[in-house]
């Protein structure tokens, strides 16, 4: 390993070595406004020259279309990347702007048919259940998902929005490597009881959003600061005096990024990377980015460490955070805890 490569670490007891660090691929076709193909293209190379291994998508990213964008990539660095992607949004066709979550047999298998056509692979690194359908037990689909692996189209198995209660039972039917949550100075609700659940199973943690979708940067204060297309100008954080009450909170993370001589998204990425410290599990955040300036910046996060000064000034932001996480928190686990 070079020097200017992040270190690495494993998800699950018998999953993949990955990087410390992972990629979120979504914004790079769908989701965060308009996109450079040629830069996200070169973001994903750069990514990988500094150690970056995760690579994370979906099949309802665009419906399909960003699995579609990465195949190129991951046929020319098939052996270097461990490929995770998702199921359980369907998107029903006479309204492609609604999202209804299948966690049935028959949907499983046909999602994950139409995920290898369009990543043009034989096996999914890490297969996703993407989001909890409450109607089916959880352990059938699970099962559904085992036998993908039995069958050889999938290497190891993931859950992302899940209860502790629902990681253990799932886990008992066949090993998970990850779980995926929304995990930031922002978000910390999966820290009482899914954390601990997935440390004492030995599941890793994939925080997504790390960032605050990016509203932790300081790159925007507001939706307004959003382009029409950008679907965080759907979440109630970023709207009217939510808004203003959170970006209020980034200047304390700037004064912490002050005093380390770094970005303020780099202090919201070192305290997620810290987590694994602080929760004796493996914790490999996928911030999300278009652009290698940034990647190399968030890689850089993997290398500050925090002092309890610096914990103790950020401990309270997300006691403070106002608004919910989404309009609709169906999405969310911490309902159903």
């Amino acid at each position: 390993m070079t020097d200017n490569r992040i270190a690495t670490a494993r998800l699950g007891a018998n999953g993949p070595e990955v990087g410390l660090q992972g990629l979120g691929c979504m914004g790079m076709s769908f989701a965060y406004g308009p996109s450079d193909a040629g830069e996200s293209r070169a973001t994903l190379e750069r990514a990988l020259e500094l150690g970056v291994t995760l690579y994370d998508t979906a099949d309802a990213y665009g419906a399909g279309e960003n699995e579609k964008f990465l195949a190129p990539f991951f046929k020319a660095h098939r052996d270097e990347v461990v490929i995770a992607t998702k199921f359980a949004l369907s998107i029903p066709p006479d309204d492609p702007t609604r999202r209804v979550i299948r966690n049935d047999a028959p949907y499983i298998r046909q999602a994950v048919e139409a995920s290898l056509r369009r990543l043009d692979v034989d096996v999914i690194d890490l297969y996703y259940m993407h989001r909890r359908d409450v109607n089916v037990p959880i352990e059938e689909t699970v099962a559904t998902m085992a036998d993908l692996v039995r069958e050889g189209k999938v290497k190891h198995l993931g859950l992302s929005e899940v209860t502790a209660d629902e990681l253990r039972a799932a886990h008992a039917v066949h090993p998970i490597a990850a779980v995926q949550s929304e995990w930031s100075l922002f978000s910390r609700d999966i820290e009482p009881k899914v954390v601990p659940a997935a440390r004492d199973l030995g599941v890793a943690l994939v925080p997504y959003s790390p960032l605050g979708r990016g509203f932790l940067t300081g790159a925007f204060t507001s939706a307004e600061d959003l382009t029409g297309d950008d679907f965080r100008r759907q979440h109630p954080r970023f709207t009217g005096d939510n808004a203003t009450t959170n970006a209020e909170l980034v200047d304390v993370v700037r004064a912490v990024a002050d005093a380390h001589r770094a970005t303020p998204g780099q202090i919201a990425l070192a305290w997620v990377q810290q987590r694994a410290s602080v929760h004796d599990l493996a914790v490999i955040p996928i911030p999300g980015t278009r652009k290698p300036t940034r990647v190399e910046e968030n890689v850089g996060a993997t290398r500050i460490e925090l002092t309890e000064e610096d914990l103790a000034a950020l401990e309270p932001i997300a006691s403070k955070v106002a608004g919910d996480r989404y309009a609709d928190m169906r999405f969310a686990s911490a309902g159903r805890e």
